[in-house]
This record gives structure tokens, C-alpha cells and sequence, in this order.
């Protein structure tokens, strides 16, 4: 199949209705005219035929007799293209006009009286006429006596006019498609500009030229270049935290390997050795899960499908009431669900999970999980906005803003909270959401997040 571009494609469609359009309007004016054009030739032929009955008369009133003299000359004008001719009720002619000289009208059935009937037919001589017969009748020494009056014309007439009318009409058709086609052409060209100005912006960014879809976009348009710059945006933005995590990973992993390094070398208790190289092991592992963390967080990715928040609380919550089978947890999901996490369903889990995990990890008895959506005027998109609460301890005031400091690694966090909550940060923050601690109701730590 042949890969043909929206403006031919278009092009080629419109071109084809305009065609056919012309082309129909030009059958139906056609056909328009014609029937004018014979209707007016009837409507002269019937004038005709007035005339001929005022001018017949009954000849010392036993018989029809017509005048030498008409008041149209071509009556009396050999083969001028207007005929005349009277017939009895017999169908035999009792006159014809000195203009039918040479030829006769086909014999036909004689017309009902006052009636009229219009046809197309040919002469003797095979010339092709009009012709309008009318019956009437004449009392004639007190009997009625049936007559029918014909008059004809040539088609010569008619058939040139008609020709000149299709003529003019074609011409200015075709002149007038073609017009409209160039215009349509035109038109197109000019309305699919912003696809073409798209496709140079596309070009632009795979030859590093550009970042983003640059200018402006029809709001048809608005959405689908919206997204495309805010996915150029999150897949640049996700390659540098891989980079980053790399780089921050390579970095962290240094001293414990100089530690590890230094005690193979120096230290001779293999006891001493053991427990050093258990807490670099440790810290390397805690460095390795909260880098690969932050790296695989994804953040607000366009032209991805909204998710389900209840279904995924509920998971976790029941994976950590088998954890934490010990204990007696009562947790309430206030959830409804309509309620959609806007975002990558990895990043959800990874919030909750941390979140809920570190409340069944400090709460006494009881845990409450809110979540609804919530619309943001200035993008006209929804956000999720998250509560979690516990009656635990609860989080100091003095160590909130400690706990919820940017860029913290794994030996610099705050036991208890530390890796977890500090991935939960970098999520939130990579939603261009906000992330708050307070005190609940019962006294322990409450968790609100919007993004």
C-alpha cells in the first residue's frame, strides 16, 4: 500500500467530493434547464395555438376554414421551423400551414377536448419538432364537431441553446473546481503546518539541536506536544538520577571498602575482623538499596494510566500483618474507590510500603490510612493527597525537619526512619508534590503527602 502524507491523503478525498459535487451540479442544473427551456417552448407553442383559434372561422357554417394570412409569417414560410396542422376526430387533416409544405405530422390520437398534450417526434421529412396538440370543438349546424389543433417547432432552436448552455456552465465548473481546488490545496497546506512545524521540532531534538517541541500549537495540537515535552522532560530528568545514583553510589562505597581494605591488611583478631567487615557490609548494603531506590523512582510520567489507591493499600497492609502477625495491628483504610494515584505504580507502592511499614513498625495499636483526590485549577490535573497516623510515639518536633532533609545516604539518616523515609522524600519531591509531619490525634506520627 502506498504510504501516502495527510496533505495528499486529504487532498486527494477533497478533490474527489468536489467532483463529485461539481459533477452532480452540473446534471442537476442540466436537467434544470432543459425543463425550463421546454416549458418555455411549450408555453410559446401554446400562444400559437390561441392565436390559430382566433383566427379559424367556420366557412358559410358547414366547415373550418383558416385564413391565407396569419398573424405569425412563419406559418406561411416553407420549412421555417413552425408548424401548424388540423385534424378531425378521424385523425384526417382538414388544414396545414403552407410552412409544413412537403411534410405531414405523424398521425396520432386525436386529443381530448379542452386537453392538451406536449411530445417530442420527428416530421415526415425526419426532422425532429415539438409539437402541442389541443382538442376543441365546434358546433356546426347544431352538431358538435371535434377538432384537434397542432402546432410544432423545429428542435434546431432549442438544441442550440441548450448546447451553449452546457457549454458556458462546464467551463465555469471546471473553472471553479479548479479554483477550489487550488484554494483547498492552500488551505490544507496551511492548516497542517503545525504537524509539519512538530515534525521539524522532532528532527531538531534527535539531531541535539533541541531539548524540547518548541512554538506555538493549535490547542488540538496543545496536548499531544504538552505531553512529548513533559516525557523528553521526566526520561532526561530519570537518565541524570541514574547517572547521579551511580555516581553517589560509587562515592559511598568507598570508605567501606578503605575500611574493609585497612582490616585485612592491619588487623590480626579475626574477631575484630568479623565485626567490621559485618557493619561495611551492612552500610554497603543499605547505600546499594537506598541508590537503587532513588534511581528506580520514576516521577510524573505523562500518558500513563491513572492507578487504584485501595487495591494497592491493601496489599501491603496484608503483606504486613503477616510480618507483624505478633502483634495485634487494627489498621483503617479510608479509601474510596474512585481514589487514583496519578503516577508510576511502583512509586505508589514504594511510598506506602515505607510509609505503613515504618507505622506498624512504631504504632501500639492502631493505624488510619486517608487518600482522596484533589484538583489542582492551574493544570487542571488531580493529585493524590495521602494521611497516614499512628498512636506510636510519635516524631520530636526538634527532629522533623532533621528527618525530612534532602539527599541524606544511608549512614546519615535517623534510625528508624532513615532509608525508607528518605526515598519517600525523593518520590514526592520528583511528583513536584509536598510532604509534612504533625502529631495525630492519638499522639503519634502523622504523615500527610500531596502529589
Amino acid at each position: 500500500m502506498v504510504n501516502l502524507s495527510l496533505h495528499t491523503r486529504l487532498l486527494a478525498v477533497a478533490s474527489i467530493v468536489l467532483l463529485f459535487f461539481f459533477g452532480l451540479t452540473g446534471l442537476v442544473l442540466d436537467k434544470a434547464f432543459r425543463d425550463s427551456a421546454e416549458s418555455g417552448v411549450r408555453e410559446r407553442l401554446q400562444t400559437q395555438i390561441y392565436v390559430l383559434l382566433a383566427a379559424a372561422e367556420i366557412d358559410a357554417g358547414i366547415m373550418l376554414f383558416m385564413p391565407d394570412e396569419l398573424p405569425d409569417p412563419r406559418f406561411s414560410i416553407t420549412q421555417s421551423g413552425l408548424y401548424a396542422q388540423v385534424v378531425d376526430n378521424r385523425g384526417k387533416p382538414v388544414w396545414r400551414s403552407r410552412s409544413l409544405l412537403g411534410s405531414a405530422f405523424p398521425v396520432t390520437d386525436p386529443v381530448d377536448i379542452g386537453q392538451s398534450r406536449f411530445t417530442r417526434t420527428k416530421l415526415a421529412d425526419d426532422s425532429g419538432v415539438f409539437v402541442l396538440g389541443y382538442g376543441v370543438s365546434w358546433l356546426i349546424r347544431n352538431t358538435e364537431q371535434r377538432y384537434t389543433f397542432y402546432v410544432a417547432t423545429s428542435l434546431d432552436s432549442y438544441l442550440a441553446e441548450i448546447k451553449q448552455f452546457r457549454r458556458s456552465l462546464w467551463v465555469w465548473l471546471v473553472a471553479a473546481a479548479v479554483v477550489l481546488l487550488a484554494l483547498q490545496g492552500a488551505i490544507l497546506r496551511w492548516s497542517l503546518r503545525p504537524i509539519r512545524q512538530a515534525e521539524e521540532a522532532l528532527a531538531a531534538i534527535e539531531s541535539g539541536e533541541a531539548e524540547t517541541l518548541t512554538g506555538i500549537y493549535p490547542k488540538e495540537l496543545q496536548g499531544l506536544t504538552n505531553n512529548l515535552n513533559q516525557l523528553l522532560v521526566s526520561s532526561r530528568a530519570q537518565l541524570k538520577r541514574y547517572r547521579d545514583s551511580l555516581g553517589n553510589l560509587a562515592h559511598s562505597l568507598k570508605t567501606p571498602l578503605a575500611v574493609l581494605r585497612s582490616a585485612t591488611e592491619k588487623e590480626t583478631d579475626i574477631a575484630a575482623i568479623r565485626k567490621t567487615t559485618q557493619e561495611q557490609l551492612d552500610r554497603m548494603s543499605q547505600s546499594v538499596d537506598y541508590q537503587l531506590n532513588r534511581a528506580a523512582a520514576s516521577g510524573s510520567m505523562p500518558l500513563t494510566a491513572p492507578v487504584a489507591v485501595k487495591p494497592v493499600a491493601g496489599k501491603i497492609v496484608g503483606a504486613l500483618k503477616k510480618a507483624h502477625r505478633d502483634r495485634e495491628v487494627a489498621v483503617s483504610l479510608n479509601i474510596e474507590d474512585p481514589v487514583r494515584f496519578f503516577g508510576n505504580e511502583d512509586d505508589l507502592y514504594e511510598v506506602l510500603g515505607n510509609l505503613l511499614e515504618n507505622a506498624f513498625k512504631w504504632c501500639n495499636k492502631t493505624i488510619h490510612v486517608t487518600a482522596h483526590n484533589i484538583s489542582v485549577p492551574e493544570t487542571g490535573r488531580k493529585k493524590l493527597e495521602l494521611i497516614i497516623d499512628d498512636d506510636g510515639p510519635g516524631i520530636a518536633e526538634a527532629d522533623r525537619e532533621l528527618v525530612l532533609a534532602r539527599g541524606k545516604r544511608g549512614d546519615e539518616t535517623v534510625p528508624g526512619h532513615g532509608i525508607g523515609l528518605s526515598i519517600v522524600v525523593e518520590i514526592v519531591e520528583l511528583y513536584g508534590g509536598v510532604i509534612s509531619l504533625a502529631e495525630s490525634k492519638a499522639g503519634g506520627a502523622a504523615i500527610r503527602i500531596e502529589f
